[in-house]
């Protein structure tokens, strides 16, 4: 009897130690998985994120160029009108972004981000879009003055095309949007996280970020009053 009872003590006391075993194990790898990572860990996926993505496209804008030409030879003129759309990309090569473009300030809660210039890719030009018109004159049709003057402009409508494209209008709206999309890329995991970033981002080109305010926690609490109603 006292061996059965042995036996049965030591089978309770080898499952205690194995279910303690396993119990801590559980616990390591409950912490691990829920203990937050820094915002340094955090900002760092999400930029290789954005770097594996290669290309932002903020922006994609149609512009119309409207180009006139003419020629005078042997005592004759001719004249070409040329009516071109055109469609613009305006787009962020993420894969320059550099691990020092991304820096996270802990005393104000703050991750600053610099991209890349913006850049203009196009103008993609549809030919069957196109249309040109004689401005009239003999000499479209005793010479190659029409294929010349279509030529001359097409060349002067491309580049008047890239010029609409880099007005200040559309180019401020295509670094906004560009800023907004790369801001929630990085504010999202951070908030996910528990934290309340603010997430500044700018161009190269552009100014530097003033010196950031410090972190001012929201107070979500509320008071006994206001639980229950009560007035003053």
């Amino acid at each position: 009897m006292k061996t059965v009872l042995k036996v049965l003590l030591g089978i309770v006391l080898a499952f205690l130690l194995i279910a303690g075993g396993v119990a801590l194990l559980g616990y390591r790898a409950l912490d691990r998985l829920w203990s937050p990572a820094s915002p340094e860990t955090i900002a760092t996926a999400s930029l290789q994120g954005l770097q594996a993505e290669s290309r932002l496209t903020a922006l994609v804008a149609t512009y119309v160029a409207v180009v006139t030409s003419s020629q005078q030879r042997f005592g004759l003129s001719a004249q070409r009108t040329l009516i071109m759309p055109g469609r613009v990309r305006y787009e962020v090569d993420l894969a320059q972004l550099r691990p020092d473009a991304v820096r996270w300030h802990g005393d104000s809660h703050t991750l600053d981000v610099v991209l890349p210039p913006l850049l203009l890719e196009g103008p993609e030009v549809d030919p069957s879009r196109m249309r040109a018109y004689d401005g009239g004159g003999l000499l479209l049709h005793l010479t190659d003055s029409r294929e010349a003057l279509d030529a001359s402009n097409r060349k002067a409508a491309e580049v008047e095309l890239v010029r609409q494209a880099r007005e200040a209008v559309p180019m401020g709206i295509a670094r906004q949007a560009a800023r907004q999309a790369v801001a929630q890329n990085f504010a999202l995991p951070l908030r996910a996280a528990g934290l309340d970033p603010q997430v500044r981002v700018r161009f190269a080109d552009e100014p530097s970020f003033p010196a950031p305010a410090p972190y001012v926690p929201m107070d979500r609490s509320r008071s006994l009053s206001q639980v229950f109603g009560l007035s003053h």
